[in-house]
């Protein structure tokens, strides 16, 4: 099936074949990597993307249901080489280490801060809660996240 969608502001028409996740569609068909492939089961975060406005996992979006829509993914955030500040205090808490669990959280971490950007720490733990990560412990992750909130204008 013919599938058309705007991905982080670019308009792509692809074929999909049946049963193809967004995942799918976004990594291999359109080469676009910043979406990690772990469990594909929506258990990790790590394939986390906006679709029209709301988070979702890529992996549990079916492909042909994301016709016409427009998927934001953590490749936007950053503007040319100048990263955004979330991404930004990732990298200066410390909070990246493998990275493959970065882009969910980075992508978590931007829609709570764009919802409440003052979040209380209760709130930062609920907004990463769909995302695991394996290296870290979370701790330099939660900082991030406060971090990125202090530095918000």
């Amino acid at each position: 099936m013919r599938v058309s969608l705007t991905v982080d502001g670019v308009r792509h028409e692809v074929d999909a074949g049946p049963g193809e996740s967004l995942l799918v569609l976004l990594r291999d068909r359109l080469g676009l990597e910043g979406a990690k492939n772990a469990c594909e089961q929506g258990e990790c975060g790590s394939c986390t993307v906006w679709v029209d406005g709301a988070i979702a996992c890529a992996c549990l979006v079916p492909a042909i249901q994301a016709d016409g829509t427009h998927v934001r993914t953590v490749a936007s955030l950053a503007e040319g080489s100048r990263l955004h500040p979330v991404q930004e205090a990732f990298v200066e808490a410390g909070a990246v280490q493998c990275g493959f669990c970065t882009p969910g959280m980075v992508v978590c971490a931007v829609d709570l801060l764009d919802r409440d950007p003052s979040p209380d720490p209760g709130a930062i733990e609920d907004a990463l809660a769909g995302n695991l990560c394996r290296c870290t412990g979370y701790a330099k992750i939660l900082e991030a996240v406060r971090r990125a909130a202090e530095a918000a204008p």
